[in-house]
Formats: C-alpha cells, sequence, structure tokens
C-alpha cells in the first residue's frame, strides 16, 4: 500500500516526456541554470528555434535569490532571473537573436500569463510547445501553461540534473517537503482560478 501511495504522488508531480518539433521552448522563471541547459540542449538539436525565459524575481524574497547550483559556472550579477536564464542559454550555445524577453514574472502563473503576452506581441501561432523546469516543478507548471495556452501541445522535458527526483524524493526532508509543497500548492493556487472560471462559465 505504502508504495502504492508513493507511486501516485510522484506519477502525478513527475512529467517527463520525449521531445518533439516545437514553435517555441518556455522556461518559467528559477535559478536553477538546468532547465536552461535543457532547453540550450534541445535547441542545438533543432527541437525549435525560439526559447523564452520568464521571470523577474520572486515575490516572496523581493529580490533574485541567486544562482542555486554550478555558481562557478555562471558567474556575474543578475538582476532577474531572466537575465540569469538568458546568460545559461548563451553559455550553453543559443543564439541570443533567438532568445524572447519576459522579466516581469514574480511567480509560476506569471511566467505563463506574461509570457502569452510576449508570444502574442510577436504573433506567434503556438501549436506545439516544450516546457522545461525542475522536475518537481513539472506538474504545476504544466497546468499553468496548458491553462494560457489551451490549445496547445505541450511535451514537458525537465531537466537531467536535480537533487530531487522521482526515484529519490521520498528518501529525505528536502525531497518530502518539496514534492508534498507541490502537491499543496497545485490544490491551493488553483482556487481563486477555479473560482474565475466557474463565473466566466456561468456569465
Amino acid at each position: 500500500m505504502y508504495e502504492k501511495f508513493l507511486k501516485q504522488i510522484t506519477d502525478f508531480i513527475f512529467i517527463d516526456q520525449e521531445p518533439q518539433k516545437a514553435d517555441i521552448i518556455f522556461i518559467p522563471g528559477n535559478g536553477f541554470p538546468n532547465p536552461s541547459e535543457r532547453a540550450a540542449e534541445l535547441y542545438r538539436e533543432e527541437f525549435a528555434k525560439k526559447l523564452l525565459p520568464s521571470g523577474h524575481y520572486s515575490v516572496v524574497l523581493g529580490h533574485f535569490a541567486g544562482v542555486l547550483q554550478k555558481q562557478e559556472l555562471y558567474q556575474g550579477k543578475f538582476e532577474t532571473e531572466w537575465e540569469f536564464l538568458q546568460q545559461v542559454l548563451v553559455q550553453n550555445g543559443v543564439d541570443k537573436k533567438d532568445i524572447l524577453k519576459e522579466d516581469n514574472a514574480t511567480y509560476t502563473y506569471e511566467n505563463a500569463i506574461y509570457s502569452k503576452k510576449v508570444t502574442d506581441k510577436e504573433g506567434m501561432e503556438v501549436k506545439k510547445a516544450i516546457l522545461c523546469c525542475m522536475p518537481y516543478h513539472a506538474r504545476r507548471a504544466l497546468l499553468y501553461y496548458q491553462l494560457l495556452y489551451p490549445e496547445t501541445e505541450f511535451f514537458v522535458c525537465p531537466a537531467k540534473e536535480s537533487p530531487i527526483t522521482a526515484e529519490n524524493w521520498y528518501l529525505s526532508k528536502e525531497g518530502i517537503e518539496t514534492v508534498l509543497g507541490e502537491v499543496e500548492r497545485c490544490g491551493s493556487q488553483f482556487h481563486e482560478i477555479l473560482n474565475e472560471i466557474k463565473k466566466e462559465v456561468r456569465s
């Protein structure tokens, strides 16, 4: 029974799909280089020609939290998550002209909202998109981006390197708190959204 319980949570939170040719690669804001490294790899393999990292900084902290891994590789003063993510992409072979800019979002839902504004402004029709994030952030990020791009087919391709994975999250206090925190946020953060959707359906 315990194993089934763990599998249900793991299957819900962690999504890892095979990439397909897409119109764009989305990268929700964060301080980890890993998702952008994965995005750059997919770009080099020509799965998409445009990338859109998104992020100002955490609404909770009020400033960019700093580089959370591989600080020796990605040095510099970054005012926003977007500046940091752009640098990671460039250092990993992405042409600057192929990187779109969104540096206002302060949390995941805003990453999706403001990214939609950018692609709309660019006149992009996003039929297929790749989403690169940390593995444990996959479900919540997908829910938000799918909400803003309801007609888009998404392929979730999370970072290959992560201290918290589908295989080990339940073996450490940090992993348990992180993953169950994602489960909680998938519920709590959608209360207002679903209520707004209900109002629109009734009106």
